[in-house]
C-alpha cells in the first residue's frame, strides 16, 4: 500500500480529527468510566464496519475491523481519560469541567486512533486479518488496560500491539522509540511515623516525629544513590508531608506519600524491601515506630526490539529517513500500556507535538496546566498507526 496515499488520506481527515479532539478536550472525564467520551467515539465511528466489544469493569471500547481474508491480528491503542487538575491554557475549547483537563494528550490519542480506523476501514478489502482499536479509560493511575485485559476484551491475544503518545515538548512530527525499557514501573509509598506529641517548648518530653520524618526523606535519597546502579535508574520522591495543626504543638505523627520509579523487576523488588527496612529502622533508632505501605502501580513498559525496528522502518517509509529518533534513555514516567506489552509483543512510540518552528524545548510538558499541542500532527499520527497495522498484517515484524 503506497505510504503517500495513506498520508494524503490522513491529511484529508484533519478537520474531523480536530473536531473530535476538541469535543473530547472540552468535556474531560476521569478514571475508569468515561461515558461521554465513549459516546463521542461511537458516534464518530458509527459509519464504519466495526464490531464493538465492551466489558463490565470500564467504559473501554474495542472496535474490531475484519479484513477481507484471514490472517494476523494487530492491536492499536488510544487512552481516553483526563487528569484531575485545572486547565489554564485559555483555549476557546478549554475544559468546561472544573478540576479536570486533558493535560496528557489523551484527547489527541483518541482522535488519531479514530483516524486510523477511518483509513483502515477504507482499505478493508486489501487487508488480511483483523485490527483491534482499543479505546482505553483509566490510564492515569487507574489500571484501565489491566481491567480491559481481565474482562477478556483482547482475547484471543493479538499477534502485536502498538500505541502512540504525543509529546508536546518534542520536535513537531518526530516519532521516537527505544527497545527494552521505555518507561518506568511506578509504585506509591505511604509512610506514617508515630511519635508522641506535646508542647513545642518542651520537646524533651515528647517523641517528635518531624525530625525523624526529615531524616527518612534524606536517607531515602542516600539509599538510591548508594545501593542502586546509576545506569539502571531508580527514583524515590516524597511529594507530600503532613503533620501538626498549630505552631506551638509537636504532632503525634507525620504522614508522607511519594512515588518509587524503577526500570527493572529486580530493582523494583529491592527498592521496596530496602525502603521499608530503612524507614522502620530510622524510626526505631529514635524510639518511634513507622508504618510503610507500598501500593503497586504500573510495571515497566518494555518494548520488543523487533517491534521498535519495525516501527522505525514504517516511519521512515512514510515520512522520510529523518522522521524517527531512537531515544538514548528511558523516561521515568509510567504507562499502563505496559500491561498489554507484558502479554503481547509490541511497542509504544512518541510523536512530537510542539508547534512547527517554535523552540520546542521551551514548550510546556505533559501534565502542565498550560500544556498545548499542535493539532496539525494528528494526521501524521493516524497515518503512522494505520501504517503499522497494514504492514504488520501483510508481513509481520
Amino acid at each position: 500500500m503506497a505510504e503517500t496515499t495513506l498520508n494524503a488520506d490522513a491529511q484529508a481527515l484533519a478537520p474531523q480529527l480536530t473536531a473530535l479532539r476538541r469535543a473530547i478536550h472540552a468535556e474531560p472525564e476521569l478514571g475508569l468510566h468515561n461515558p461521554r467520551t465513549r459516546d463521542k467515539i461511537r458516534a464518530a465511528l458509527a459509519h464504519l464496519p466495526l464490531e464493538w466489544r465492551e466489558g463490565p469493569s470500564t467504559t473501554g471500547l474495542v472496535g474490531v475491523l475484519k479484513g477481507a481474508r484471514d490472517g494476523r491480528r494487530v492491536l492499536l491503542r488510544g487512552d481516553t481519560d483526563a487528569l484531575p487538575m485545572p486547565e489554564e491554557t485559555g483555549l476557546a475549547y478549554a475544559s468546561a469541567i472544573p478540576g479536570a483537563m486533558h493535560a496528557c494528550g489523551h484527547d489527541s490519542h483518541v482522535a488519531m486512533l479514530a483516524g486510523a480506523a477511518e483509513l483502515l476501514s477504507a482499505r478493508r478489502d486489501q487487508l488480511s486479518g483483523e485490527v483491534l482499536f482499543m479505546f482505553q479509560p483509566g490510564e492515569e493511575g487507574h489500571h484501565g488496560a489491566r481491567f480491559m485485559l481481565d474482562d477478556g476484551l483482547l482475547d484471543p491475544a493479538p499477534d502485536a500491539a502498538f500505541a502512540l503518545h504525543i509529546m508536546p515538548n518534542a520536535p513537531h512530527g518526530m516519532i521516537g522509540g527505544r527497545a527494552g525499557a521505555l518507561l518506568a514501573a511506578a509504585d506509591m509509598i505511604d509512610i506514617t511515623v508515630e511519635g508522641a506529641g506535646g508542647h513545642a517548648s518542651m520537646p524533651h518530653q515528647t517523641r517528635d516525629p518531624v525530625p525523624v520524618a526529615c531524616e527518612i526523606v534524606t536517607a531515602l535519597q542516600t539509599l538510591v544513590t548508594r545501593q542502586f546502579d546509576a545506569q539502571d535508574a531508580s527514583v524515590v520522591t516524597i511529594t507530600m508531608i503532613h503533620a501538626g495543626a498549630a505552631h506551638n504543638v509537636i504532632a503525634d505523627r507525620v504522614h508522607m506519600k511519594g512515588t518509587m520509579r524503577t526500570l527493572s523487576a529486580a530493582n523494583r523488588a529491592h527498592l521496596r524491601s530496602a525502603s521499608q527496612r530503612l524507614i522502620e529502622g530510622i524510626a526505631s533508632a529514635h524510639g518511634l515506630s513507622a508504618k510503610v505501605v507500598i501500593t503497586a502501580g504500573f510495571p515497566v513498559t518494555l518494548c520488543d526490539p523487533r517491534a521498535v525496528d519495525f516501527g522505525e522502518r514504517v516511519a521512515q517509509a512514510q515520512f522520510g529517513a529523518d522522521s524517527f529518533q531512537r531515544l538514548a534513555n528511558p523516561i521515568m514516567g509510567a504507562e499502563d500500556f505496559a500491561y498489554v506489552l507484558e502479554k503481547i509483543p509490541g511497542a509504544m512510540f512518541f510523536l512530537g507535538a510542539a508547534h512547527a518552528g517554535v523552540e520546542w524545548q521551551a514548550c510546556c510538558g505533559l501534565h502542565s496546566t498550560h500544556m498545548v499541542l499542535d493539532e496539525a500532527v494528528m494526521p501524521r499520527g493516524a497515518a503512522f498507526l494505520a501504517g503499522l497495522a497494514t504492514r504488520f498484517l501483510g508481513n509481520g515484524f
